[in-house]
């Protein structure tokens, strides 16, 4: 581990010397459709940079998304608003002189084609195709960079399956390696909000309406964005159609409690990231990873990447909402503006698009973290970090947490589930990945009481944390299933609590398995299969053993830590049991000692 910047500069290595020039003012626009294999038409916008000469050829971005390539704009707007999007990212890459492509997947915005599911085999099929047709093209020099973030960042990644020669690097940012665990079912957890709220976005989209999408969307949006040759719209009207077909993934997932649950006739693995490690890695295409430890899963993500895939990598982990719209530091309780900004994020992908034409990625791995109370970035090599040690804090009377385990022959405490308990709407980890809302967790000192939590005695010296905390839980409970939702937080001097990170997990999902997990992790591993369900028995004793996800995190000399145990996250996950009150008992004695085991860095 290695500290990059004290004075918080933003400055990662990797981009130091790196400052690109701006060549193009302007860009000028034109959109086609292209035929597939099965002769399904993809619409594809083309952002070429003005000015640009007739025998000049540029290197492209390709970037696919499922939420309308383009829009078209009622008046005046269409006057108003040239773009919709905060980053401008047309503009962003034009200006350094790239192309940008910009696609509608297979059953999505103009183009035909019906879905299946999220990231089909056609639809990663399409990706060859849709790269030979940008190679053969005039103003294309024969090398492409896909890009994207979250639906369009697991697209982005999916296109080195193909192995196609033109593909030179690859972008995915604050997407899933694992759609089950990573948004889905967290922990084995149905993320009914997310799942519910992102299927409805979708039928909206889908079906051309912009009544779900807000009173601002239907004020100022006609729609779907048409390609050039669609003058009366006859060809999206024909692709509309196609869309009815579309699977609604909520309707499905709602019912679907393992990982090998039938997703019609597949399994969710059918159209995760990890299905595809081999042909990813026999690509050797380099992949310059982002994500946060705020965002969903999406550090997670980045380090099981890291971790998993032989490809020269980058990583780049950060406070930030979805998208990395937003600072979200726990430490920040109103907006700031997102560190580093759109400027020097677009110049750090140009920087990589341009060190990846001159073959200078190395074949090291490396990984730029941000340590969140520090608010100082960091490098590594290797994951865990070095310096890590690994702390036991147990549960102790007294609703105590401390190093020291403990010596009573008997300890417990009751917990009846409270099924009001929630980390908010709108402004939490879950929230901000539909819409990069913000990250903001208020004082939790209220919601606290309404947990089973266990706190330490104010702490000698800063610790940092960075990694995965683990929870080990004996307990019991009345009811064979449930959920257990573990935070880590921080209590400061005037009581005001921070959240640090959180875990979910389903209690029938407590067989920790000795098999090979599909990808490489670093916590207890579960199967989640249905043939490894292992229900409670009501009064009989369980080890309950999960990691929480990962955080980097300085707490602060005469700060206290926190574990707060809940059993329900109301506005945001599925309840279990869905109906009943049950109440848990955890112990925390010499022979069934409950604690959490923190990834501490030292520091020399």
């Amino acid at each position: 581990m290695v500290k990059l910047d004290a004075k918080n500069e933003i400055l990662l290595d990797f981009h130091k010397n790196f400052h690109p020039k701006t060549i193009y003012e302007g860009y000028s626009t034109s959109s086609i459709y292209i035929p597939m294999r099965d002769g399904v038409k993809i619409a594809i916008d083309i952002y070429l940079p003005e000015g640009l000469a007739p025998d000049e050829k540029v290197s492209s971005v390709l970037m696919q998304t499922r939420y309308w390539r383009a829009v078209q704009l009622r008046k005046p707007f269409n006057y108003m608003i040239k773009s919709l999007s905060k980053k401008d990212y047309i503009k962003a890459f034009t200006k350094y002189g790239y192309a940008v492509l910009s696609v509608d997947v297979r059953g999505s915005g103009a183009s035909f084609g019906y879905r299946i599911c999220p990231w089909s085999e056609d639809e990663v099929n399409d990706d060859k195709e849709i790269v030979d047709w940008i190679i053969t093209q005039p103003w294309s020099n024969g090398i492409v960079f896909p890009l994207g973030n979250s639906y369009a960042g697991t697209t982005a990644e999916l296109v080195a399956v193909a192995n196609h020669p033109a593909v030179k690097g690859i972008v995915p940012m604050h997407n899933e390696i694992d759609p089950y665990l990573d948004i889905a079912f967290p922990g084995g957890v149905f993320n009914e909000w997310f799942v519910k709220s992102w299927a409805h976005f979708n039928d909206c989209l889908d079906h051309n309406s912009k009544k779900g999408l807000g009173l601002l969307a239907m004020l100022i949006l006609k729609g779907v964005k048409p390609v050039e040759i669609d003058k009366d719209k006859k060809m999206l009207r024909n692709a509309i159609q196609h869309h009815a077909s579309n699977l609604n993934v909520y309707d499905v997932g709602k019912n679907l409690i393992y990982r090998n649950d039938h997703w019609e006739d597949k399994t969710i693995e059918y159209f995760s990231v990890y299905r595809y490690k081999n042909e990813i890695e026999n690509s050797s295409v380099p992949m310059y990873y982002w994500g946060s430890w705020m965002d969903g899963a999406t550090s997670n993500v980045v380090i099981e990447s890291f971790l998993t895939f032989k490809n020269p990598f980058i990583g780049i982990i950060g406070a930030w909402s979805h998208g990395a719209g937003w600072y979200s530091s726990p430490y920040a309780m109103s907006k700031k503006e997102v560190i580093p900004n759109y400027e020097f994020q677009y110049g750090a992908f140009v920087h990589f698009f341009d060190a990846c034409v001159k073959e200078e990625i190395s074949s090291e791995k490396t990984l730029y973290y941000y340590t969140m109370g520090e608010e100082t970035w960091k490098k590594t090599d290797v994951w865990p970090p070095s310096g890590q040690i690994r702390s036991n804090w147990y549960f102790s009377e007294n609703f105590a947490i401390s190093n020291s385990k403990p010596t009573d022959k008997i300890g417990f405490d009751n917990y009846k589930i409270n099924f009001k308990a929630t980390t908010g709407k709108k402004c939490n980890r879950w929230y901000t990945q539909l819409g990069g809302y913000p990250v903001i967790y208020k004082n939790r000192a209220k919601n606290d009481q309404k947990l089973l939590t266990y706190t330490s005695p104010p702490l000698k010296n800063d610790i940092e944390i960075t990694g995965y905390p683990i929870i080990t839980l004996f307990l019991t409970s009345t009811y064979e299933d449930g959920a257990i939702v573990a935070y880590l937080e921080d209590v400061d001097e005037k009581g005001n609590v921070y959240l640090l990170t959180e875990g979910h997990f389903r209690l029938i999902h407590r067989k920790v398995s000795d098999k090979e997990p599909p990808y490489k992790i670093v916590v207890p591993y579960h199967t989640y299969k249905k043939e490894d369900t292992l229900p409670l028995k009501p009064g009989e004793i369980a080890e309950i053993s999960f990691g929480l996800l990962p955080t980097s995190v300085l707490v602060h000399k005469e700060h206290r830590l926190r574990v707060a145990i809940a059993g329900a996250d109301r506005d945001t996950f599925v309840r279990i049991p869905s109906e009943g009150n049950p109440t848990i008992t955890i112990e925390r004695n010499r022979n069934n000692a409950s604690f959490i085991n923190l990834p501490i860095i030292t520091h020399k």
